[in-house]
């Protein structure tokens, strides 16, 4: 499984952005995918997953109702689109697949991460 995040930027606080990452391989095996980001001098965090099969989701407390994953099954991508941006979002931010239990009990893939900066 390959998984490649693109999507990263700058932009000024309350501005948007949408991350993709695009997987390749066996992803008739996925069980959750989603997105991880890590700032600077702080542990890694999950903010959003989707479930493969039945879209259900998750978010973070500190992205909710900012913050919207999707998938597009037939390019096998996910997205995150990133709505009214906070100077404490500016993370690397890393999208990630888990098979068989859900991506916070446990990732098996890991994406390169793509950089988010958000100015004030």
């Amino acid at each position: 499984v390959q998984l490649q995040a693109s999507g990263g930027g700058s932009v000024q606080a309350g501005g948007s952005l949408r991350l993709s990452c695009a997987a390749s391989g066996r992803t008739f095996s996925f069980y959750s995918m989603g997105w991880f980001r890590q700032a600077p001098g702080k542990e890694r965090e999950l903010i959003a997953a989707i479930n493969w099969n039945d879209y259900s989701t998750y978010y973070a407390d500190s992205v909710k109702g900012r913050f919207t994953i999707s998938r597009d099954n037939a390019r096998n991508t996910m997205y995150l689109q990133m709505y009214s941006l906070k100077p404490e979002d500016t993370a690397d931010y890393y999208c990630a697949v888990s098979n068989g239990r859900p991506l916070r009990n446990g990732v098996d893939y890991w994406g390169k991460g793509t950089q988010v900066t958000v100015s004030s």
